[in-house]
C-alpha cells in the first residue's frame, strides 16, 4: 500500500510541514511550518513590491517640491536598490521552492518508512546522521550560501545592469533608470569610435596575457633549473634572494617602480643621462610603455612560477636521470622527456590558472602606468589599457556603467570559455577523470 506516502506527499504539498506532522515526526514538522510562514509573511510584504521593482526600475524620481515658502527635496525611487531588492527577493523565494520540494521528498520518504513498519528517526537522530554521514555537504552549504548571495547575485546584477541606460546622465536617486534591452552591445560593438576602442584593448589584453604569463612562467623555470643545478653552492641563500621581488607587496614595487621609470626624473634615465645615453619615455611612449609593463611584470611574477617548479624538480626520481645518462642522453634530451613534461602535468592547471589572471592583472596596469600614455582614438582607455582596466575607467571614473557591465560580460566569457576549454585538455584533468 502507498496510502501514507501519498498522504503524506499531499499534506506536505498543501503545505509545508504537514506531511511530517502526518509521519508523527513533530519537532521536524513544526519547523518546517514555522519557515513556511515566515516565508509566506515575506512574500505578502515584499514579493509584490519586488517584482514591481525590478520590473520597472521605478516610476517616480527625486525632485524638488514648494511647500509654502520652503523648497523641499522629495525623495524618489532608487532604480538600483529596486533591482537588488527584487534579486534579492527572487533568489529567496527560489530557495523557499527548493525547501519545499524537499519537504515534499522528506514526507514521502517519511510515510514509506512507516508503511514498512520501520521507525522514523527524530529531529536529533537526524542531525546526528547529518554529522555523521553528510558533514562534507554541510560543510560545503554554508560557504555555498555566501557564494550564492555575494557572487552569483552581483554577477546577474551586472548582468542586469548592461541591458539598462544606467549611466552618468541616469543616475539615481537624481534620475531614473529604465531597461534598454541589447542597446549598449549594439553601441560598443556597432559605433566605430567605441568598437575600435574595444577590439584595441581586447588585442592587447590578450598579447599582454600571453606574454605576462609565457615570461613569468618559463623565466621562473630558468632561474628553478639554475639553482637546482649539480655544483650549486648556498641553494638555499640563492632561493631566498630570488623570492624578494614576491616578498615585497605588490603595490609597493609597482609605485617604486613607477618612480625608477619616470622619464623625466627617474633614477634610470639619470645615471643613463651622465653616461651620456638619453633614456627612453618608458611609460610615456606606446611601445615602451608595454615592454616596461612587462619587464615589470616578470620580476614581481617569476619567484612564484620558481618556487612551484622547485618543488616539483625536488619529487622527480632520479633513476630517471641516470637511467637516461646510461643510455648516453643530452641535456636537452633529458629536460625534454623527463624534466619539462613532469613539471607541466603538475602545474599544467597552475599556468591556465596564471594566464587567467593576468587577463585580470588590475594591479601591475594600473599601478605602473595607469593605462596611460592617453590614446586619442579610443573611449576612456590608453595605450596600455587591458579589458579589466578599461572597465574600471567606464564605470568609477566615467559613469558609463552600462558599457562597463558589457565589457565584464565579454571578459567573463572569455575567461570561462577559454579556462574551461584549456583545463578539460591538460593531461592532469584527463588522467584524474579516467581514474573515476
Amino acid at each position: 500500500m502507498r496510502q501514507h506516502r501519498t498522504t503524506a506527499a499531499v499534506l506536505s504539498a498543501v503545505f509545508m510541514g504537514l506531511g511530517q506532522l502526518y509521519n508523527r515526526q513533530y519537532a521536524k514538522g513544526i519547523s518546517f511550518i514555522v519557515v513556511y510562514a515566515a516565508a509566506i509573511y515575506y512574500a505578502i510584504n515584499n514579493l509584490g513590491h519586488a517584482l514591481w521593482g525590478i520590473a520597472t526600475l521605478g516610476e517616480t524620481k527625486q525632485h524638488m517640491e514648494k511647500v509654502g515658502r520652503l523648497t523641499q527635496r522629495v525623495p524618489g525611487d532608487h532604480s538600483i536598490f529596486l533591482m537588488i531588492e527584487g534579486l534579492i527577493t527572487i533568489f529567496v523565494v527560489l530557495l523557499v521552492i527548493y525547501l519545499f520540494i524537499n519537504n515534499i521528498r522528506d514526507a514521502y520518504s517519511g510515510g514509506k518508512l512507516r508503511e514498512e513498519g520501520k521507525k522514523l528517526n527524530t529531529i536529533r537522530e537526524t542531525f546526528l546522521f547529518i554529522l555523521d554521514k553528510k558533514f562534507p555537504q554541510l560543510v560545503i552549504t554554508i560557504p555555498l550560501v555566501f557564494v550564492f548571495f555575494f557572487t552569483i547575485l552581483p554577477i546577474i546584477f551586472s548582468i542586469l545592469i548592461a541591458f539598462t541606460n544606467y549611466n552618468n546622465t541616469h543616475e539615481p536617486p537624481g534620475n531614473l533608470v529604465d531597461w534598454q534591452g541589447l542597446r549598449a552591445f549594439k553601441d560598443l560593438l556597432g559605433l566605430s569610435q567605441w568598437a575600435h576602442t574595444f577590439i584595441g584593448v581586447f588585442t592587447w589584453t590578450m598579447v599582454w596575457a600571453v606574454l605576462a604569463t609565457f615570461t613569468t612562467f618559463f623565466g621562473g623555470f630558468a632561474v628553478a633549473l639554475l639553482v637546482q643545478q649539480k655544483g650549486i653552492r648556498f641553494k638555499s641563500v640563492f632561493r631566498a634572494i630570488y623570492m624578494i621581488p614576491y616578498a615585497i607587496p605588490a603595490f609597493l614595487s609597482l609605485l617604486i617602480m613607477r618612480n625608477l621609470f619616470n622619464a623625466q626624473f627617474g633614477p634610470i634615465n639619470t645615471m643613463l643621462l651622465k653616461l651620456g645615453i638619453v633614456g627612453p619615455e618608458w611609460l610615456s611612449d606606446p611601445t615602451w610603455a608595454k615592454a616596461t609593463i612587462i619587464m615589470v611584470n616578470v620580476w614581481l611574477g617569476y619567484p612564484a612560477s620558481m618556487l612551484l617548479i622547485i618543488g616539483i624538480l625536488t619529487t622527480i626520481p632520479r633513476d630517471l636521470y641516470e637511467a637516461a645518462e646510461v643510455d648516453g642522453a643530452s641535456a636537452y634530451y633529458k629536460f625534454r622527456k623527463i624534466t619539462f613534461p613532469s613539471v607541466m602535468f603538475s602545474l599544467a592547471p597552475i599556468f591556465i590558472g596564471q594566464f587567467v589572471g593576468n587577463i585580470n592583472n588590475f594591479n601591475v596596469i594600473y599601478l605602473l602606468s595607469s593605462g596611460g600614455p592617453t590614446n586619442s582614438e579610443y573611449q576612456f582607455a590608453g595605450h596600455t589599457d587591458i579589458l579589466i582596466t578599461w572597465l574600471y575607467s567606464l564605470s568609477i571614473t566615467n559613469g558609463r556603467y552600462n558599457f562597463a557591465a558589457v565589457v565584464s560580460i565579454f571578459l567573463f566569457i572569455i575567461i570561462a570559455v577559454f579556462a574551461n576549454f584549456s583545463f578539460r585538455r591538460t593531461r592532469s584533468f584527463r588522467e584524474e577523470d579516467n581514474l573515476r
